[in-house]
């Protein structure tokens, strides 16, 4: 159940991620939903669902891309893998702390990923850190949304449409 729920997760975020990234300044990705899926995967299943989702969805990213398959690959695997070690020694269920652990992981996939490319390369790529603040702050709302939506789903869809609401209802 785990394998099927990593790979349901990591299939809606690529494409969540695809759908959405053509709304995005000069068709280059302002977030990605795929890093933010990993994290998820690693906090609710642990360190090894994490490199199975890294791996999955960085490389499917990769090919979608167009780019050199393996470089999102490695970076997303390292950053879930992480963030889903440090989800296991700390109790990490408030959404600031999740979001920190998601801006953390941006970070260190984005320098992965630069550090890779510019192995590859001979030559340091350029970094935008401006770019990079941006992809930070807005997988951090990405991962507030879909964290409080996880857990608030359950609940919603169990207690089914209130009865006694008062949505509709005039008071005088």
């Amino acid at each position: 159940m785990k394998a099927a729920g990593v790979v349901a997760v990591i299939a809606v975020a690529v494409a969540l991620q695809l759908t959405l990234a053509r709304f995005t300044v000069g068709s280059r990705w302002a977030f990605d939903l795929v890093l933010v899926a990993v994290v998820y995967v690693a906090l609710r299943w642990g360190p090894t669902a994490a490199v199975m989702g890294g791996s999955l969805g960085g490389l499917l990213q990769d090919a979608l891309a167009g780019s050199t398959i393996g470089v999102g690959g490695l970076a997303k695997t390292v950053a879930g893998f992480a963030t889903g070690v440090i989800g296991s020694q700390f109790i990490v269920t408030r959404p600031l702390p999740r979001m920190l652990l998601v801006a953390g992981a941006t970070v260190v996939a984005r320098l992965i990923v630069l550090g890779l490319f510019g192995v590859i390369d001979g030559h340091w790529p350029d970094v935008s850190w401006l770019a990079m603040l941006a992809e930070t702050l807005l997988n951090s709302l990405a991962a507030f949304v879909l964290f409080q939506g996880s857990e608030s789903l359950p609940g919603m869809l169990r207690r089914g449409p209130s009865r006694h609401s008062s949505f509709g209802k005039r008071k005088w």
